[in-house]
């Protein structure tokens, strides 16, 4: 007759007693083996973060998002993402070199010289500075507007029907114009204007515009595109000598 330890019975016992109920078990790896299921775990956990951070980088928030909420606030458009740009890649119309403009720099014939900054944007309404320098060497007198004659396209053909008008009481949202005050500019002095309109589709790339009206209009490459479109309107301030 052979002795069995009740101790040994009762620990095969409870052994056995998991696998009859059908309940899972767990294996808990000894601490040797501890190292290694952590460097499993770091080889799926790294691929993990790197997938959210591709998905947060490309999901469209940001600058791109806003422009598209502007231009159709009722999301009325659904674009063809598999032929769309990259949503965060903003492309600007490439403008036509058979355009004779003002040249980048130099002073023109007349002795003024006109420029426009980057245009400003909020809530639809757009702003620009238009900027008048006496460039030659006599004094200049300014009383009143900038002339807009024509917004044309990249190809150089007129946006349709902009309508330009003195002031801005026809641009919904747009700050009040100070008025004409005469004043001179002296060589190397300048004076400022702005332009405001509300937001459309058609980006107007140049700029028909004289100092002032009655004087010949010259063609201006806008530092940045006016998506002012046709049937819109284009209002002005009166001059103002630069600080």
């Amino acid at each position: 007759m052979i002795a069995t330890s009740p101790k040994r019975v009762g620990a095969a016992a409870a052994a056995e007693r998991p696998r009859r109920a059908g309940a899972s078990t767990v294996a808990v790896p000894p601490h040797g083996d501890r190292s290694r299921a952590a460097g499993i775990r770091a080889k799926w956990v790294r691929p993990v973060v790197l997938a959210c951070l591709v998905t947060t980088a490309t999901s469209g928030c940001g600058l791109s998002a806003e422009l598209d909420r502007e231009r159709d606030p009722g999301r009325t458009h659904v674009p063809d993402r598999a032929s769309s740009p990259d949503p965060l890649v903003i492309e600007v119309p490439e403008p036509s070199k058979s355009v004779p403009v003002q040249q980048g720099r130099g002073c023109p014939p007349s002795g003024l010289r006109l420029d426009t900054g980057l245009v400003n944007a909020a809530m639809g309404l757009r702003a620009v500075t238009l900027t008048l320098t006496d460039c030659g060497k006599r004094p200049y007198k300014v009383n009143g507007y900038p002339a807009i004659a024509q917004v044309l396209d990249e190809e150089g053909a007129p946006i349709t029907r902009v309508h330009s008008v003195v002031g801005t009481d026809k641009v919904p949202m747009a700050p009040a114009d100070p008025g004409p005050e005469p004043f001179t500019l002296n060589p190397g002095d300048s004076a400022h204007a702005a332009l405001y309109w509300r937001m459309a589709a058609q980006h107007g790339v140049y700029l028909r515009v004289a100092p002032q009206k009655g004087q010949d209009a010259i063609t201006l490459r806008l530092a940045d595109y006016l998506d002012i479109g046709p049937e819109n309107t284009l209002g002005t301030t009166a001059w103002t000598p630069a600080s």
